[in-house]
């Protein structure tokens, strides 16, 4: 792609693709994902990937869903929910999050695209995101937050006595949280397949070598909810904030 092709693509918005990467184990939900994928557990009566994909569908600049799963396996059942829809469906090849995009090289070819790993649950603003990553001119952008809300009290000590008690506060991290949401440039797609490695992390393998040449921005959330759902516990732990996260996906379409 030249830079006058490069260009053009950043700066159109209407041809943009966003892929669910759905093929993860799930092993921290079990014994539920013995059973059925992570992306199907239930949240508000409706499978966790069924929120994401209503969110996603709302910007009409997403020209196409592309889900991205182990469809021999437990994946069947997130295609078979979506019989009637247009989504796209790839085979999951096990080959880490990275190895994975590598399935999209005849699909995704000049303009950037969407990543949205399949566990996690936000109604973020992706048409400020993508703004955003094409100003930074980087071929990767990551959603981050710095704040958090903690899950337990804290006590401000002063000489072994405690001077007053904050129930779960929310703070300001140090470092900056990642998110599972990205934009990413097509060119991604092709240091991926440069990697002799089988197996790629997005982050590590991909990603972290382009951080140090300065071509990875962040895009910060701010105070709007995230959640991970790793688990079916955290549904009931983060109940307050995933309601908000639903009702602003209800919302906006």
């Amino acid at each position: 792609m030249d830079l006058a092709q490069e260009e053009e693509s950043r700066n159109h918005t209407g041809r943009l693709k966003a892929v669910i990467l759905a093929g993860g184990k799930g092993t921290r939900a079990r014994p539920f994902t013995d059973y059925f994928p992570k992306a199907m557990i239930p949240v508000y009566g409706k499978p966790l990937i069924s929120h994401i994909i209503k969110h996603l569908s709302s910007f009409d600049f997403i020209s196409e869903i592309i889900v991205v799963c182990d469809l021999d396996g437990f994946g069947g059942q997130i295609k078979n929910y979506f019989e009637k829809s247009k989504i796209r469906f790839i085979q999951d090849s096990a080959s880490g999050t990275a190895g994975d995009l590598v399935h999209l090289a005849g699909l995704v070819k000049k303009e950037p695209f969407f990543l949205w790993f399949a566990d996690n649950l936000c109604a973020l603003d992706l048409k400020k995101m993508y703004k955003h990553y094409t100003n930074k001119n980087s071929l990767a952008c990551i959603a981050t937050r710095q704040f958090r809300k903690e899950e337990t009290g804290f006590a401000k000590v002063n000489d072994g006595i405690i001077t007053q008690f904050i129930e779960k506060p929310t703070i300001k991290m140090e470092n900056c949280e990642c998110t599972g949401i990205y934009v990413l440039s097509s060119k991604i797609i092709d240091i991926i397949k440069s990697k002799s490695k089988k197996n790629l992390n997005l982050s590590y393998d991909i990603l972290q070598e382009l951080s140090k040449k300065g071509q990875v921005s962040s895009f910060d959330i701010g105070k709007t909810p995230w959640i991970d759902i790793e688990s079916p516990s955290i549904l009931q732990r983060k109940s307050n904030d995933i309601k908000k996260i639903i009702n602003s996906i209800n919302h906006s379409t």
